[in-house]
Parts: structure tokens; C-alpha cells; sequence
């Protein structure tokens, strides 16, 4: 992963400079499916610790994220220890990190490229909570010049920010970290211009970025943002992020636990908000169509599919469906075992694999849409057995504005900038 040794310095030079500059001081004005199991599951944390490495310790010793603060390697030990017992002994082989984690105490400064859109907005509501998040500039083509409302800590205006101007503040240390908050298959200059930033300042890596497209999702130089499957430690030292997608997030964190048990290929049926089509009007956000209705499409092969499958490590079937409701998500997962099994026991695996996380609660019964609606996790439950006990159904519901798309971001950014985890965001 890209070195933060810059991200060091630059941190190092804020607690003088910011002192002040407080929040809320008046902003400088703008100048594919896998094809075996086997081959991605070595890079994640998943169902088992076989492949659990214990987090960094002194090679961080120079991070910003260190001065006067903890170090990770103290908690290097515990998974250590995780890696030698039994995963059916064990609980959660990829624990959170929390505040006793966090190594930087300095605001961030935050740029979001692509804030009109719903993703856009709730990132924007939890920013305006966080103590530690600073949001300096905010772009949108169709609403530049326009106050961004509902942002308290300073007057912002939205920006139509190019490639071009988002590198010439990359390059004068004006932002920390940026959120690319854009349809599939935009993002890519912005990237590339800041890469460039980069490269001019001899390959050094500076600045945060966090995508929330599917541009990024399969590039192995990037960490994937899932941080209750993925090593946190690897997001921790990433300054390239890929957010996932709302639908594979949940079908994801709805499947990892019962990996080492499957007799086949899961298939996922599920259903969305019709705000996951986003604000650009289309048949799959036309609430009139919608009403008493439920739509299908992109019934195989769509980019969700291959995302779970590919980070997985398993071909997984996906179904998606919109309705006629606002936000919210429902998957129901049909799982083959490749062994006898009842409910209680595959509930356990779902209970110690999660355990102590704050954005994933197992339930018994099925959950409702209703009831994650506006929350910030995913609840996971259901745990059904057929009569041969060779089959499993599991429900996975998710907010996908929320852990769907912001308050994941929100948590990426808190671990790469050096916060405790759930700095900022309200838990389940």
C-alpha cells in the first residue's frame, strides 16, 4: 500500500498552523467474477483467521497519526493471539478500531467533489456532526455559486472545481483528504490529476482519496472500504480508497461469515429504495411508475454481482430490485451448505464474527426494511434452515445512503486519517 510518511509531515505542520485557523474560521477563497475461491480471499478478513496478520506497529513510528498519540501495535498482540486459536473458538478476527486506536487529534480538511447528489447530502449532515472533519470545498456544476445549506461549522459556496483546480489545491496543502461523489466513470481525471500532484512531489503520498464510484472497486492498488471484511489495518495505511456499493455491502456482509461452509452458489434477490438510482430522472426512480409496483433489472451481470463475487472470492448470484419506497434495502440470501447445520449454530458464526462491531447487528428474526431506515449499520438475520439442513436463507438490511454509501465513507475516512473509527458517526 502507498506510504503515509507524507501525510506525517503534513499533519506534523497543521497542529502549529491550525491553532489558528479553527473551524468555523472564514475559508481561503478557490484559486467480474472471480474464477476461484481462493484467489482474492488471501486479502481479506473474512470467515476464518488463517490469513490474519497481526496490524503495523514500528514501521508507523513516523506517522502523523503517532505524534503524542497510540500506537496500533498494541493491539497487534490480540490478533495474534486470534491466530492461533480455532476460528469456532474465536470472535472477531478483524476487531474495530476505536478511540484508544486513534493517533491524530487535528482536524482534516475535506474536499467533496460531487455534492448534489443524495450520497453527497448525508455525507455532508454527518461531516457537519463530526469534531475532527473540516469541509473547506464543495463542488457541483449545477449548483456552483449557490450557498451549500444545512452546513453550520463555516459559510461554504459550492465550487465547480475542474481536474486542474482540485490539483492546485492538492498542491498547495489545502485539503486533506477528498471524496469523489460521482456517477461510475467520472472520476478518473481527478484521480489522475491528483496522482500527477503526487508525482511531481517525487511519488510522495499526500492526501486521502476516497471514491465512492465503482471506478476503483477491482484495482488491487487501492483499498477496497470495507472495513469490517478488510484488514483494517491495510484501509488504516491507505491514501486510496474505493467505497463499496450499498447493494454489495450488505450481500457481502450478509455471506462472508458462512464462507468456509458452502455447499454452492449463494443467490441474492434484493430490493432497493429507489433513491439508489440516484437524482438524474430515469424509469428506476419515477415514483409513479413505481407505486404498487416492483421493478426488476440487470438480472445477471450487473456491477454488484461481480463486486461481491470478486471480493468474496466466490461466485455469487445477484437479483436486484427497486421499489417504490425512498431509502432502505432488503436482501434475502439464499445459501447451499455443504454440511448439516441449524439455525442456532449458523447464528453463533454470525454473532462471533461480528462481535464488538458498531455498524453490524445480528438479529434473530428477519429484519425490515423499517427498521435500519435512516440508521447507520446493517442488520443481518433470519438464519432459516430447510428440512435437509443443507440450506440456509439469511436477510441483510442496509440504509443505502448510510452504511450503504456515506457513514461508510465516513468510517474509511476516519481510519486513513488516523481517527477512532466511529469518530462522528452514531452506532446501532
Amino acid at each position: 500500500m502507498p506510504s503515509v510518511t507524507p501525510v506525517a509531515m503534513r499533519a506534523g505542520a497543521r497542529r502549529v498552523v491550525r491553532l489558528t485557523a479553527p473551524i468555523g474560521s472564514t475559508p481561503t477563497p478557490n484559486v467480474c467474477l472471480a474464477s476461484s475461491r481462493h484467489t482474492h480471499i488471501t486479502a481479506r478478513s473474512l470467515s476464518s483467521t488463517r490469513n490474519l496478520s497481526a496490524l503495523p506497529g514500528s514501521d508507523r513510528i513516523n506517522s502523523p497519526r503517532r505524534i503524542g498519540q497510540k500506537s496500533l501495535g498494541s493491539i497487534g498482540s490480540q490478533h495474534l493471539s486470534l491466530q492461533r486459536r480455532d476460528y469456532t473458538a474465536t470472535t472477531n478476527p478483524n476487531p474495530p478500531l476505536g478511540k484508544k486506536n486513534a493517533s491524530n487529534d487535528v482536524p482534516s480538511r475535506i474536499g467533496l467533489i460531487g455534492a448534489r447528489g443524495y450520497t453527497g447530502q448525508a455525507l455532508i449532515d454527518l461531516l457537519n456532526e463530526h469534531p475532527l472533519m473540516d469541509l473547506r470545498h464543495v463542488s457541483s456544476r449545477e449548483l456552483a455559486g449557490q450557498e451549500l445549506a444545512g452546513y453550520t461549522k463555516r459559510k461554504i459556496i459550492y465550487e465547480n472545481l475542474s481536474p486542474e483546480d482540485v490539483a492546485q489545491l492538492d498542491k498547495d496543502g489545502k485539503v486533506d483528504c477528498w471524496v469523489m461523489a460521482l456517477p461510475n466513470g467520472v472520476c478518473k481525471p481527478y484521480v489522475e490529476a491528483l496522482d500527477q500532484v503526487q508525482t511531481q512531489k517525487g511519488g510522495a503520498k499526500g492526501s486521502v482519496i476516497v471514491d465512492l464510484s465503482a471506478d476503483y472497486r477491482f484495482e488491487s492498488s487501492w483499498a477496497y472500504g470495507l472495513p469490517e471484511l478488510t484488514k483494517r489495518s491495510e484501509i488504516y495505511q491507505s491514501t486510496r480508497i474505493s467505497n463499496p456499493g450499498c447493494f454489495a455491502t450488505g450481500a457481502q456482509l450478509g455471506i462472508a461469515p458462512i464462507l468456509d461452509h458452502l455447499g454452492g452458489e449463494p443467490i441474492v434477490f434484493g430490493v432497493s429504495g429507489y433513491s439508489g438510482a440516484g437524482t438524474k430522472p430515469s424509469p428506476k426512480n419515477d415514483v409513479e411508475l413505481l407505486t404498487n409496483n416492483l421493478m426488476p433489472y440487470s438480472l445477471t451481470g450487473h456491477i454488484h454481482e461481480n463486486e461481491i463475487s470478486h471480493h468474496l472470492g466466490t461466485p455469487v448470484a445477484f437479483i436486484p430490485h427497486v421499489a417504490s419506497w425512498f431509502r432502505g434495502i432488503h436482501l434475502t440470501i439464499n445459501i447451499p451448505l455443504n454440511k448439516r447445520m441449524n439455525s442456532r449454530d449458523i447464528r453463533q458464526i454470525y454473532q462471533d464474527r461480528y462481535a464488538g462491531e458498531k455498524l453490524v447487528k445480528v438479529v434473530g428474526e428477519a429484519p425490515l426494511v423499517k427498521s435500519i431506515y435512516k440508521r447507520h449499520g446493517c442488520e443481518i438475520g433470519g438464519f432459516a434452515v430447510d428440512s435437509t439442513g443443507k440450506r440456509v436463507v439469511v436477510c441483510s438490511s442496509i440504509d443505502n445512503l448510510n452504511k450503504g454509501a456515506s457513514t461508510q465513507c465516513l468510517q474509511n475516512m476516519n481510519l486513513a486519517l488516523g481517527y477512532a473509527e466511529f469518530e462522528g458517526i452514531p452506532t446501532m
